[in-house]
Order: structure tokens, then C-alpha cells, then sequence
């Protein structure tokens, strides 16, 4: 009983920390994204002039 007991605590462990990896992965890239879409802007608004 102990034996499943740990392995379904280190399981829920496993699943918690790949939750949390996909959650700050999906974050980084929405920022990247954001920033990436920023400096475009800030290109165009500038005319391209700038190289």
C-alpha cells in the first residue's frame, strides 16, 4: 500500500510540474509574441527610415 501510495504522490507531483512548465511556456511566448508585434509597430511608425 505504501508503494502506490509514493507513486501516486510522485505522479501527481510529475503532472503538477509539467502543468506548471506548459503554463510558463505558453506565458513566455504570449510575451514574445506581444513584444514582437511592438517593435513592428514601432518600424512602421517610423517609416522603415531607420536601418
Amino acid at each position: 500500500m505504501a508503494d502506490n501510495y509514493l507513486e501516486k504522490k510522485m505522479e501527481a507531483l510529475q503532472e503538477r510540474k509539467a502543468n506548471e512548465a506548459r503554463k510558463r511556456q505558453a506565458a513566455w511566448k504570449k510575451r514574445m509574441d506581444a513584444y514582437r508585434k511592438r517593435l513592428e509597430a514601432e518600424k512602421a511608425a517610423q517609416g522603415g527610415a531607420e536601418d
